[in-house]
Parts: structure tokens; sequence; C-alpha cells
């Protein structure tokens, strides 16, 4: 009865950060079209959706902190709760950035687009994929598939130093592009900053399906920064 009743609970948070992730990519994906559409209603949304994330966040801890108090999981189901605890923080942070991209958004919408933003709508949709297949792997106990999601980081590491030295070249040869472009940036660094939590919500997915800790595993560039 104990084992069933510890079961239910894991599965409650199961499908509590399913629905957290699902709110989370329903942001980034606003987010996104906020910028390209040029659409103030979806920033708006992005940004009162971020309180619920916060709030589920939250709820979804003090749910694993109620089982480890009364319950002995076993190790995989401690994986799991570990997992769960870290896999909520970087949604959470994912969160935050389609915030901020939603944010910058708003400032860009009142201008005239640059360069139909470069590269900034493929890298928003290759942060997408990365986002979905990272919850999948989850959702699928499926570790293959979580371990595809941090090579797949290298490929928005490269858009994203390309788009930054295109961004400092076009500041240097145009003052006016300047605010602009420095929006841009940190649209890209947000794009950049979301594929690295889907990267460490992979990480954790196999963690807790295989007890490998993958992390750090193979040395990678780091990207430019913009503060």
């Amino acid at each position: 009865m104990e084992h069933r009743h510890l079961h239910t609970h894991l599965d409650d948070i199961r499908l509590r950060l399913i629905e957290m992730g699902a709110q989370v990519e329903s942001m980034i994906g606003a987010a996104t079209r906020a910028l390209i559409e040029r659409d103030e209603e979806l920033v708006t949304r992005v940004i009162e959706q971020d309180s619920s994330v916060d709030r589920m966040e939250v709820e979804i801890d003090d749910e694993c902190h109620q089982v480890l108090a009364r319950n002995q999981p076993t190790a995989v189901d401690m994986r799991f709760l570990v997992a769960v605890m870290k896999i909520t923080a970087d949604l959470e942070r994912m969160a935050d950035s389609a915030v901020n991209i939603a944010q910058a958004a708003r400032q860009l919408n009142q201008e005239p687009p640059l360069k139909s933003y470069i590269d900034v709508p493929r890298m928003s949709a290759r942060v997408q994929v990365m986002v979905r297949e990272s919850l999948d792997a989850f959702v699928g106990r499926d570790a293959a598939l979580a371990n595809r999601v941090p090579h797949e980081d290298d490929e928005i590491d490269q858009i994203y130093r390309r788009l930054f030295a295109e961004l400092v070249e076009l500041m240097r040869t145009d003052n006016t592009s300047v605010p602009r472009a420095l929006h841009l940036l940190l649209v890209a660094r947000n794009f950049e900053r979301i594929a690295d939590h889907a990267t460490n919500i992979a990480e954790d997915v196999v963690y807790y399906v295989e007890g490998r800790d993958i992390r750090h595993s193979s040395a990678k560039a780091s990207a430019p920064s913009v503060g």
C-alpha cells in the first residue's frame, strides 16, 4: 500500500512537471512570434505567464520535499526527485529568458527591423527543438534522445557567435543601428541560454534514467557574452 501511495505521488509530480514544461514551451514560442510578427499582445501574454511558472516551480519542489520527508524512495525514485527539482529550476530560468526576449521585442517592435533579424528565427527554431527533445526524453525516459541534445547545443553556439559578429560589425558601420542591435543581441543571448538549460535538462534525464552524470563530459567553447 505504501509503495502504491508513493508512486501515485511520483506520477502526480511527473504530470505537474510536464504541465510546467508545456507552459514554458508556449512562452518561448509566443516570445518568438512577438518579435517576428511584431505583436504587442503576445509580449503581454508572455510576461503574464511568468508568475504561473514561478508558482509551479515552488509547488513541485514542495511536493518533492514532502515525498522525501515521508517516504523511503528507491535509488531510481530518488534520482527522479533530484532530477525533477533541477529540471524545474531550468524551466523557470527558461521562462525568465522568454520574458527577456518578449521585453526586448517590445522595444524592437517600435523601430524598423534589422535585416529581417538576421539568424534569430533560425536560432529560435533550433532552440525550441532542443527544448521539446529534452522534455520528450524526460516523459519517455529516453536516455538516447537526451544524449543527443547536448550535441545540438554546438549549433546554437555557432549561430550565436556568427550573429554576434554580424551585429557588432553592423553597429561599427551604422551608428543608427546600435540600440536595435543591442536589443537583438540580448534576444540572441537569451535563446543561447535557453539552449543551455535544455542541455541541463537532457543531462538530468540521463542521470535519472541511467544513473550516469554526463555533465562536463566534453569541453565546449564559451560563447561571447553581452552581459
